[in-house]
């Protein structure tokens, strides 16, 4: 799980185009993060990890720690939604 958060700083810095920030930095009082950022932060998740992130989670998305807890959240309710082996 630690490699996943990696990969979501790298994706969250490509954006920002910032590298040095902590896991509970707020992307928009902190780091300057718009809308239009959000919107590609949340673009990469998708295709990354093969998952739809809903209008409605866009205001959760204040920092690194965030990003990580909805991914997580995501990635637990798609497998749930998968139908089980017969």
């Amino acid at each position: 799980m630690e490699n996943l958060k990696e990969e979501l700083r790298n994706i969250i810095a490509e954006v920002i185009e910032e590298e040095d920030f902590a896991d509970n930095d707020d992307f928009v009082m902190n780091l300057g993060v718009d809308s239009m950022m959000a919107l590609e932060i949340i673009a990469q998740i998708e295709q990354n990890y093969n998952l739809t992130v809903d209008e409605e989670y866009i205001t959760r998305i204040r920092s690194l720690n965030e990003v990580y807890d909805l991914v997580i959240e995501l990635k637990d309710l798609k497998v749930e939604d998968q139908p089980a082996n017969v």
